[in-house]
Formats: C-alpha cells, structure tokens, sequence
C-alpha cells in the first residue's frame, strides 16, 4: 500500500506501508496507541485538576495527538498552536529549528503543556521553551508521543512521554514524511 494514495478504511491498519519508494512496517497499532494516549489524559487531568491548562500543539505532527489527547482530558482546558519546521522534506533534522506560525493565546500567568508529536534531537523542544518562557508562563510541562532517547542532543525536560522507541524513522499518526502518511491511523517503522 502506499501512503500517497490511501485507500485504507479508518479502522484498518495494515502490516506494511510504502512511502516515497520505501517500505514501513507496523510498529505501533492504532488500538495500542489510543490506549496511551487514554493514560496519559488520565494523568495530565490529575495532575491538572485544579488548574486550567492551555495545551501548545507543534504544527504539523502534533495535530492528531492533541487532537485525541484532549478527548480524554477530564479537565477544562484551551489549545493554541504553533509551527516550527526542523526536517523539511527529509527524514532526519537539519539541526536549525525555524518559527513559522507563533502562539496567538496570551500565556503570562497560565499553565502550559506543549504537546509534540515526537522529541529526538530535543533541538525543536529546547527552542520551544526557550520561546515560551519569554511569556511568563505560570508553569510549562512537556507532552510528547514518541521520544528517541538515542537521539537525544539536548537534554530537555519531558514530563509525559507516551513511548520511548528507537532511532528510527517513523511515519503515521500525524507524522510524515515530506508531508505524506500523516493520515495513517498507526505508526510505522522504517524497514532496514
């Protein structure tokens, strides 16, 4: 199957994608997915429960994760986005973050969770506070998915990771690759 051309019903996943010419092979299922992200909601809302969070999602990848991980929070809550670009239209970082869409909610004195899709060099993540901060938050915390410790180049707080998996690429599940496969309900792995 490619991911150019998804014909894939919402809920089927199959074993093997094909990407931009190369093969991808299941590494996390939607239903193994969704349980996370559900346990993570349960724990930010606890951890939440007297405050109002405003969740900061990294445009593009984030989108479907935030999307999700709010409908488990049992909290009230706000989102606002920001977009920064690292990767362009290949599969490893550049190292050179850039700022292409800026937050819009005014965040002094609130508390903020950015959620990310995936941290591995922690370039991006690092940028991003360092923006943030220059607000007066009240607090930020740090939500991402997928973390690649192995590739971790700056060392940068994570309070809520879904998974830890190795120095691979991955596509799905709002990640992609040169803008394609976000639209896979799964994530996958590239096959060596």
């Amino acid at each position: 199957m490619a991911c150019a051309n998804t014909t894939v019903a919402f809920n089927e996943t199959p074993e093997v994608v094909e990407c931009r010419g190369e093969r991808f092979r299941l590494f996390l299922d939607a239903a193994t997915i969704q349980k996370r992200v559900a346990e993570l909601g349960r724990q930010i809302s606890r951890d939440y429960a007297d405050r109002q969070p405003i969740l900061i999602g990294v445009l593009n990848g984030a989108f479907m994760f935030l999307a999700d991980l709010m409908r488990y929070l049992t909290i009230d809550c706000e989102v606002d986005f920001l977009k920064l670009s690292s990767y362009g239209a290949a599969k490893v970082s550049s190292g050179q973050v850039y700022e292409l869409k800026k937050i819009d909610a005014d965040i002094q004195g609130r508390h903020v969770l950015v959620v990310e899709d995936i941290v591995d060099t922690g370039l991006s993540m690092q940028f991003i506070l360092e923006r943030l901060q220059a607000y007066e938050p009240a607090s930020v915390a740090t939500v991402t998915l997928l973390h690649k410790a192995e590739a971790t180049q700056v060392d940068v707080p994570l309070d809520y990771v879904g998974f830890q998996i190795p120095n691979k690429f991955v596509i799905g599940y709002g990640l992609d690759y040169g803008q394609l496969a976000r639209n896979l309900n799964a994530i996958y792995i590239l096959e060596e």
